[in-house]
């Protein structure tokens, strides 16, 4: 099969969208299909691109047999919503122009949240008469309005007219919870035209392995309990929690909060810490993909974070599932859905009250403090990892495609 398939961010940048994407397309070549990617030259989050690229109208190379085809965009750190949105339009311009000129695939696919990208890709399919397949990534732009990014009016109305056109027009629309299948039924998309395709890791990058000693040296982190966030530092993710809940038991000098990335909330976030004296968070800049195995080594704990929205009861960060195939229980903080249910089938963590410092602050401790339970709690969220391999979501998001070429 010939796939084209577009998403704005792709590696070297490390977001979820952009791991999920290319690890998938690496099953597939495997499996002998051709994949052409189209996204924009790499500066997630920052707005900064990245060492050896460059913004051109066209550029392409081949990274583990994909075809990437990278277009020129308006380049904008993930912050304002103005900026935002002509990086998002510029690249519905560019990245449906490349598309038109790319070898005839068999199939035209796009993900979200990016939901220009997916307006691109029909756009592609429609020109080329082709069928589109639509994976939901996050309900967007449901999910900007409930952080405040965006206020009700005309122009998330039509955001929303576009996202239910786009639902409705997919031959396929591939939802990576069955919480977004639930929502979608509700807004009148037939369920026959939704395959649901969970989230999932690469199992062959991730094992258990003991601490990086040099890595824990630089951070000083060699003799503490560390709990680990590994991710976007954004207006979703409340990670001001993570400080109020540091503060708190901030007279123990073996536990350390570890936040690793970027984001629009970064900067916030490290000021504050700082105005606080909080000696036991510790901020480390965003690693390559290739480097999260030793980040993660460093955590006895991984923390999966969001704000207390209903929204994101709707959520499976894919994080929990790199944790998972790292052996590290999960310290869940997130409001109670899907999530929650896929961690307390597995016995793989501990889920507590979003926006909760106090609470956050009690397992932290507790944690922490036995041994026993952390042992075990490793163990079985190992043993879930593989029930959630990308190998098998790469599968059945083929299939997902199968079913658009065949309608």
């Amino acid at each position: 099969m010939k796939i084209l398939f577009l998403s704005e961010n792709f590696p070297p940048e490390t977001n979820a969208a952009a791991t999920r994407v290319f690890e998938r397309a690496v099953y597939w070549v495997r499996d002998g299909h051709q994949v052409t990617v189209i996204t924009s030259a790499p500066n997630f989050p920052g707005g900064k691109l990245m060492n050896g690229y460059k913004n051109r109208w066209c550029q392409t190379e081949e990274m583990s047999g994909i075809h990437v085809v990278r277009v020129k965009t308006f380049i904008s750190a993930n912050q304002g919503v103005i900026r935002r949105g002509l990086d998002f339009l510029s690249f519905f311009l560019t990245a449906t122009v490349a598309g038109l000129f790319q070898k005839r695939p068999d199939v035209v696919a796009a993900t979200s949240p990016q939901f220009f990208a997916a307006v691109a890709a029909w756009s592609v399919s429609g020109l080329r008469r082709l069928p589109f397949v639509f994976e939901l990534g996050d309900l967007w732009p449901a999910s900007i309005s409930a952080v405040g990014a965006m206020k009700q009016g005309f122009l998330l109305r039509m955001m929303e007219k576009m996202e239910l056109f786009l639902y409705r027009h997919a031959a396929r629309v591939a939802v990576l919870t069955q919480a977004f299948k639930t929502n979608l039924i509700a807004r009148g998309i037939s369920a026959d035209r939704i395959d649901v395709v969970l989230n999932g890791v690469d199992l062959p990058r991730y094992a258990p392995s003991p601490p990086d000693a040099a890595l824990a040296g630089e951070w000083g982190l060699g003799d503490k309990f560390v709990i680990g966030y590994v991710g976007t530092h954004g207006m979703a993710h409340g990670l001001i929690n993570v400080l109020d809940a540091a503060e708190q038991i901030s007279g123990r000098e073996d536990i350390r909060f570890l936040l690793v990335g970027a984001g629009a909330e970064r900067e916030r976030l490290v000021s504050d810490a700082k105005m606080r004296g909080l000696t036991n968070v510790v901020f480390m800049p965003p690693q390559p993909k290739e480097a999260m195995p030793r980040v993660w080594s460093l955590c006895n704990v991984a923390l999966v974070h969001l704000r207390n929205l209903p929204a994101f009861a709707e959520v499976i960060p894919s994080k929990m599932f790199e944790a998972m195939a790292m052996g590290l229980p999960i310290l869940l903080s997130l409001p109670d859905g899907e999530a929650k249910e896929i961690l307390d089938g597995h016995g793989a963590g501990v889920w507590v009250q979003p926006e909760n410092p106090g609470a956050l602050a009690d397992a932290a401790k507790a944690l922490c403090d036995d041994p026993e339970k952390l042992s075990s709690l490793s163990a079985a969220s190992l043993a879930a990892a593989p029930s959630h391999s990308r190998e098998t979501q790469a599968q059945e998001m083929m299939a997902s495609f199968e079913k658009a070429i065949s309608s």
